[in-house]
């Protein structure tokens, strides 16, 4: 069953210029990237249009330049779009006035950013619990509440330190626990972890995951890693130029490649955790094999079996075989990024 839309965005444009609303009209909504060279604008972001389902983590990724901080401004308003629509909930932001756009972000929105942004002069309790300091909640209960956060992300021990007293994996889950203080029905991450080294990157991953589990947040999440996207997204919004080339589920991008850009950006992908039975399975035509593997399962799980047989081997859904696969298949995807026929 489809989750329902929490967020929608519909033709966003960004064009930096000197007058970029009548540029984008004198070209009909439609420039090319020779109009903006041309006349001398930027396209940061080009009628871009996704939508992010309740429960989601979109990654959106793409390399430095490609817009994809620019578009999650745009999204949250730090930025006015040049046009365009963003849905949260069925109200369009663009048009919010000022303070409904305050009352959002102060309850609805949670926003972590690659630099921490923590103030140094408080601790880690008072960060926490700044936002709701904002909100106007009297100490007693916003401590409280900034409480239960920093043991959810790990914290507990450390309420009276102060950020320059934190490691930096420490002060990015400060600033998590600040993002989820006001208990955001909505969550952006802008690179939230690529400051950090390889170890403690991927240790904030597994703490990521740990509270998307527990909070089952809606995000959008920017990164330039494709691991990263892998190992955390539901899907995945590839972008360039502005523009989103392609979206899908890492399985997508890696066997269904929507243009050239997409398939050298996935190129390095790993196929064999990525790719399942089902994807690269030939029709059965009848056939019944004497083994079978789940057509859920991926390929690095079946290949030791597939690779020793020189028959066919089934691919069951439900208990029922849907499809055959071979050796040869096998063999394509893992070593030369072909695909099932």
């Amino acid at each position: 069953m489809t989750r329902p839309v929490k967020l929608s965005c519909n033709n966003i444009w960004m064009v930096f210029g000197p007058r970029p609303r009548a540029f984008l009209e004198r070209h009909k909504f439609e420039p090319t990237l020779e109009d903006f060279q041309a006349e001398s604008y930027i396209g940061a972001c080009r009628n871009v249009t996704f939508d992010v389902h309740e429960g989601e983590i979109l990654m959106v990724m793409g390399l430095s330049g490609s817009g994809k901080s620019t578009l999650v401004r745009c999204i949250t308003r730090l930025l006015q779009p040049t046009h365009g629509e963003v849905l949260f909930d069925g109200k369009d932001l663009l048009s919010a006035s000022r303070s409904e756009l305050i009352e959002i972000r102060r309850h609805k929105m949670g926003m972590v950013f690659q630099h921490f942004g923590l103030l140094p002069h408080r601790t880690v309790l008072e960060n926490v619990a700044f936002p709701l300091e904002i909100q106007g909640i009297d100490k007693e209960a916003r401590n409280k509440r900034a409480r239960e956060i920093i043991e959810i992300v790990g914290l507990e021990g450390r309420e009276d330190y102060y950020p320059g007293e934190l490691s930096g994996g420490q002060r990015q889950r400060v600033g998590i626990g600040r993002s989820l203080a006001v208990e955001p029905e909505i969550w952006f991450l802008d690179e939230p972890f690529s400051a950090l080294d390889p170890l403690i990157r991927r240790e904030m991953q597994d703490e990521f995951l740990r509270l998307q589990k527990m909070l089952n947040k809606t995000i959008v999440f920017i990164t330039h890693d494709f691991d990263e996207a892998v190992r955390l997204g539901d899907r995945i919004a590839i972008m360039k130029d502005g523009v989103i080339n392609q979206i899908g589920t890492s399985e997508e991008l890696v066997t269904k490649p929507a243009d050239d850009y997409v398939a050298q950006f996935t190129r390095e992908a790993p196929r064999g955790k990525l790719v399942t039975a089902e994807t690269i399975m030939r029709p059965a035509n009848g056939a019944d094999p004497s083994f079978s593997v789940s057509a859920d399962a991926v390929l690095n799980d079946i290949a030791p079996e597939v690779l020793l047989r020189d028959e066919p081997v089934g691919v069951r859904k439900a208990d029922r075989v849907v499809g055959i696969i071979t050796r040869k298949d096998i063999v394509d995807q893992l070593f030369t990024g072909a695909s099932g026929s």
